[in-house]
C-alpha cells in the first residue's frame, strides 16, 4: 500500500460521544487530542461560517501529531455567496489564514450549492486561479457539473465523491487523489466492503484518499470509520 488513507469524520467535537466514543470524564478542550490518537484526519465544517481565528488553528496544530490532516470546507462567500465568480481574493483571504496550520493542512473542500449549474468558463477561471499550495477538492451537487471532471483533474483538483441517503454519488473518482464523504445515516457490513473494495486498489496505485463518515449523535460514523480502517488494512 502506497497511498495514504486519511480517515475520520466531520466535525470531532461533540458532546454526545462522551460515552460512545470520549471518556465521561474528558474535557471539552481534550477533545482533539484523543479524537487525532485514534484517527488519521477530521473535516472541519465549523470554517464555512466562520473564518477561523489564527490562535484556533495553532491550538488545532499544537493537539494533533505531526501526520494527522484537517481538511477544512471553504468559507460560505466563496462557494454560496460569490458562486465562485471574482473569488479571487476570497480565495487567498482564506489561505491565508488557513496556512498556520502548516502540514497538518489537508485538502480545501469548495462545497457548492445545489442551484449552481454547471459552467465551463466559471470553472476554468475558478480552477486556474487556485495556487499549488494547497490540495483542493470540489462538491457539486447538481448533475450538470460531470461535465467538469476531467476540467478537475487537468488541474489537479480533486472531484468529491458524497453518498447520501438520497443518492450513492456515483463512481468514485480518485485522480489526482480521493476525496469521500459518506453520509448516509447507516452503514451495513457489505457497504463498507465495496468501499473498501474501492479504496484499497486506488491506495496500491499510490492515491491518497480521504474519507469523512457523517457527524451523528451516537457516534456511529466512528464505528463505520474504524471498519472501514481494518477491512482496508490501514492504521
Amino acid at each position: 500500500m502506497s497511498g495514504t488513507l486519511y480517515l475520520g469524520t466531520s466535525g470531532f467535537a461533540y458532546k454526545e460521544w462522551k460515552g460512545p466514543f470520549y471518556p465521561e470524564t474528558l474535557r471539552d478542550r481534550e477533545m482533539l487530542g484523543y479524537f487525532a490518537d485514534r484517527f488519521r484526519s477530521v473535516e472541519i465544517n465549523y470554517t464555512f461560517r466562520r473564518q477561523p481565528s489564527e490562535t484556533t488553528l495553532e491550538t488545532w496544530k499544537q493537539q494533533t501529531p505531526e501526520a494527522f490532516r484537517f481538511a477544512l470546507k471553504a468559507h460560505q462567500r466563496i462557494t454560496h455567496t460569490l458562486r465562485l465568480r471574482d473569488a479571487d481574493d476570497s480565495v487567498s483571504f482564506f489561505l491565508d489564514r488557513v496556512k498556520v496550520l502548516g502540514e497538518r493542512l489537508g485538502p480545501i473542500l469548495f462545497q457548492c450549492p445545489p442551484s449552481l449549474k454547471f459552467d465551463r468558463g466559471l470553472i476554468e477561471a475558478f480552477a486556474a486561479y487556485l495556487p499549488p499550495t494547497a490540495r483542493y477538492a470540489m462538491e457539486f451537487r447538481d448533475p450538470s457539473w460531470e461535465e467538469a471532471k476531467p476540467i478537475l483533474a487537468g488541474q489537479g483538483i480533486a472531484w468529491c465523491t458524497a453518498e447520501t441517503d438520497e443518492s450513492s454519488g456515483g463512481e468514485p473518482v480518485f485522480e489526482p487523489f480521493g476525496y469521500l464523504r459518506l453520509r448516509k445515516e447507516a452503514y451495513t457490513h457489505e457497504d463498507i466492503k465495496a468501499w473498501a473494495e474501492w479504496i484499497g486498489p486506488a491506495l496500491d496505485e499510490d492515491r491518497d484518499i480521504y474519507v469523512y463518515f457523517k457527524h451523528e449523535d451516537k457516534g456511529a460514523g466512528l464505528i463505520f470509520a474504524e471498519q472501514l480502517a481494518a477491512m482496508v488494512g490501514s492504521p
